[in-house]
């Protein structure tokens, strides 16, 4: 039976997975370090960024062949792929830059940031600007990236033709974000990751405060209130998935607003269960949605997960 209460101002369901789901763990023992962000390739392949080996992986969903195609970074947390180009794109936190690998030549640059943690460089180059902690990344829809920079609580955006920089959203400011507040002027309390939804609309988790947030008409609004949500991905269908961190779950907002449950049993676990209600999560910090498929990084358990009816 649907339990059903009021979240952030929503109505929730407590237990949200359809009956039908099942979890499937896509990585053998000890084949992931502390997995974090993961999308799927234009080749149809899972790219996982691990911050324990210090690497983006390449995980191949027909063989489940796992090679790595960034080694020897700090900790990358984050990843996209260019629209244009394919090319996969990751932020690597601790080293405050933001990466791009050519998926043809496979040369590594570095196209934002100067691995020195501040605040600099609005207006110039990108290359040339200074991030404190930069964590995910999303592209609008005009090509520009969106950069959570969190130590300096503001979303960057980065022209990639151009190759500069500006302030998308924030003021620096660690002040709380009134629901209706417009995105001039208004402090984001450390913007943690952001995905934009069927919509249009950029939904964004703020590490301070626990909240998600929705970008509509130029105006914040408060979606829901979770407990260290870390990751966030928009299906095409329109539901939006979260890595509710600290509560070691993976939570649905639904069409409707109705805010459910999807993966994890609510208390830290390794334990394995083809109920994704019953299988226990530590901490999940990646979350992607697909094709009716989500993909989770179960970060301190060390494996990636797959829920699909």
């Amino acid at each position: 039976m649907l339990r059903r209460e009021f979240v952030g101002g929503l109505i929730a369901g407590g237990i949200g997975a359809a009956a039908t789901s099942r979890v499937t763990n896509l990585t053998a023992d000890g084949a992931v370090n502390n997995p974090y962000g993961l999308r799927i390739g234009p080749d149809g392949a899972l790219y996982i960024c691990e911050i324990g080996n210090h690497r983006v992986s390449r995980l191949d969903l027909k063989t489940l062949k796992l090679t790595a195609v960034a080694d020897g970074q700090k900790e990358p947390y984050e990843l996209q792929f260019d629209p244009d180009s394919g090319d996969l794109i990751f932020v690597d936190m601790p080293a405050h830059i933001v990466r791009r690998l050519n998926r043809r030549t496979g040369e590594l640059t570095t196209i934002a940031g100067t691995g020195v943690p501040g605040f600099s460089g609005d207006g110039g180059p990108a290359v040339e600007a200074q991030f404190k902690q930069p964590h995910s990344i999303a592209f609008q829809p005009d090509g520009r990236l969106l950069v959570c920079d969190i130590g300096n609580h503001r979303i960057r955006r980065i022209d990639l033709k151009k190759g500069t920089i500006d302030t998308f959203a924030g003021t620096g400011e660690k002040g709380f974000t009134e629901d209706g507040s417009p995105l001039t002027g208004t402090p984001l309390n450390g913007p943690r990751a952001l995905d934009f939804g069927r919509d249009g609309d950029l939904y964004l988790v703020l590490r301070e405060g626990n909240v998600v947030l929705r970008l509509h008409q130029g105006r914040f609004h408060r979606v829901a209130t979770l407990n260290g949500p870390k990751g966030i991905s928009c299906a095409a269908g329109g539901n939006v998935y979260i890595a509710d961190t600290e509560s070691h779950l993976v939570r649905q907002i639904d069409q409707t607003g109705m805010l459910s449950t999807i993966a994890g049993t609510g208390t830290r676990g390794g334990e394995f269960s083809g109920d994704p209600l019953k299988c226990g999560l530590a901490r999940p910090h990646g979350v992607f949605a697909s094709e009716g498929a989500i993909y989770i990084g179960d970060s301190e358990n060390h494996r990636v997960l797959l829920v699909k009816e």
